[in-house]
């Protein structure tokens, strides 16, 4: 960790309990860093085991008041910040860029694409709805009632500063639970920003905390402590199991939205201009660090040579750059070990006979890592691009002859979160679209992620739904009362 003296234009991030913004009880603060120059963007205070449990019974003590509010009273808190996020969305946008590296244009469409949750579930706060089942009695009567679930705790990633956390804080506000929130050492600026602006918003004391500090030691106290009864968490697979062995102990509701390794199939009969730029918007979106974006390419043997030629012709036109830089359509990789694993896959593709279209090389200069956008052609099987998720900007391309081969190979993965596939045959998507074990498919769509609809995965992809109704199920209890009359 570095400590440096301070800066004019430094983000003095605190730690929020209770209402507070404080700094963590040794002091520590840590620096947070741009990728794509090195510079300091400004400090956060670096908290742990201690401050967590804090938070955790602040919000404890806030649930009793808040889930007493009405839905419509819960809902027109929502509604304010919501529009204090879109009202502020170039601010919060350039801390987001300066943290996290995307470009400008899509740090200000994700502040939008988180605003958009608080919106949908502020609205769906007052469609929580029970139901009164016909009794097998006539002196009895059977209510099934949806109570919110408690203090939930979560756990956010650096790839989505602000939407991941406005996925999971909004249902739960909505809902009537508290929330405890950790997000990402590399980019806890934007959350706390957007924090700042919930307070304005009118979130009471305690029912909105937010913690940076030591993973280990505050996801421990999250999963150990019987005050929590939700953990939602987005990240890596392996530390989604770490966290559902742990929180077995107390046996707490868990949505994991995990991993993936997304494939996207494009037919003979696909619109080849509209497929490329279908697979442009799902994989070089955030320099390819999405959990959705594809990574395996599967193309008709019939269309490969036009749509590789096409395809290749417009990655080569994408800019590399800092994100605040005019016309910057792909940023820097957000650190050396990310680096290194995209090119020991391209490295290891070119070795087992790959060839490289576009792209294909990367610079490391002063502890900045940028690579450019790649297109790797004659893939197989074999190579481990097609087998590992890659998370950087490398289009691999294999073929197929027939649905059935693609669909094989699409689904033979142990993740299935998101999926694509172009066709303009109805019938033919139809049969796709329904052999792919994945929660999320985009069908001549390379971007389908909506507020008002699941995203969730299958398999090693987690466990639950964020987004639509499911969403705001999810932070629900679900209570059966029979009454004699």
């Amino acid at each position: 960790m570095d400590h440096q003296e301070g800066r004019e234009d430094d983000m003095d991030g605190k730690l929020y309990i209770n209402g507070e913004w404080q700094e963590a009880d040794s002091g520590e603060r840590i620096d947070v860093l741009n990728p794509a120059t090195g510079e300091r963007v400004g400090t956060a205070a670096f908290g742990g085991q201690v401050e967590t449990k804090r938070a955790i019974d602040a919000a404890d003590q806030a649930f009793p008041a808040w889930r007493k509010r009405t839905a419509e009273d819960r809902g027109k808190i929502l509604m304010r910040w919501h529009d204090l996020l879109v009202e502020n969305q170039e601010e919060i946008a350039e801390i987001l860029t300066k943290e996290m590296g995307k470009p400008f244009a899509e740090a200000k469409g994700e502040i939008l694409y988180s605003a958009s949750f608080i919106k949908w579930f502020a609205e769906e706060a007052r469609r929580i709805y029970g139901r009164i089942v016909p009794s097998a009695q006539e002196n009895s009567r059977a209510l099934v009632m949806k109570q919110p679930i408690g203090v939930v705790a979560s756990i956010t990633p650096w790839n989505f500063p602000a939407a991941m956390i406005a996925r999971k804080v909004a249902p739960a506000l909505a809902s009537g639970c508290t929330f405890v929130g950790k997000p990402a050492n590399l980019t806890p600026l934007t959350a706390i920003k957007m924090v700042e602006y919930a307070e304005e918003a009118g979130v009471p004391k305690g029912v909105l905390n937010l913690i940076v500090g030591k993973s280990s030691a505050i996801g421990s106290e999250m999963t150990s402590n019987t005050k929590v009864r939700k953990l939602t968490f987005t990240g890596s697979t392996e530390v989604g199991k770490t966290l559902m062995k742990q929180s077995a102990e107390t046996m707490q509701n868990l949505s994991l939205e995990l991993g993936g390794h997304a494939p996207i199939i494009i037919c003979d009969d696909a619109d080849v201009d509209l497929a490329v730029d279908g697979v442009i918007a799902s994989k070089f979106r955030n320099a390819g660090q999405t959990c959705i974006c594809g990574n395996r390419i599967y193309v008709q043997r019939g269309i490969a040579d036009v749509f590789t030629e096409a395809f290749a012709e417009k990655v080569r036109a994408l800019r590399v750059g800092n994100g605040m830089e005019e016309g910057v359509d792909i940023g820097p990789v957000i650190e050396k070990a990310s680096y290194d694993k995209i090119a020991q896959h391209v490295e290891d593709a070119v070795t087992k006979g790959a060839e490289v279209v576009a792209g294909g090389k990367g610079t490391t200069e002063d502890e900045v890592y940028f690579f450019e956008p790649t297109v790797l052609s004659g893939v197989n099987e074999d190579m481990i691009i097609m087998k590992e998720e890659t998370f950087g900007p490398v289009a691999p391309i294999q073929l197929f002859d027939t649905d059935e081969e693609a669909v094989r190979l699409a689904n033979n993965s142990r993740f299935g979160l998101a999926a694509y596939f172009f066709t303009e045959h109805m019938a033919r998507g139809m049969h796709i679209g329904e052999g792919l074990e994945f929660g999320i498919i985009g069908w001549n769509d390379g971007a389908p992620s909506m507020a008002q609809v699941p995203f969730g995965g299958m398999k090693e992809s987690g466990m639950g739904r964020e987004g639509g109704i499911e969403g705001i199920e999810a932070y629900l209890e679900t209570k059966y009362m029979k009454m004699r009359i």
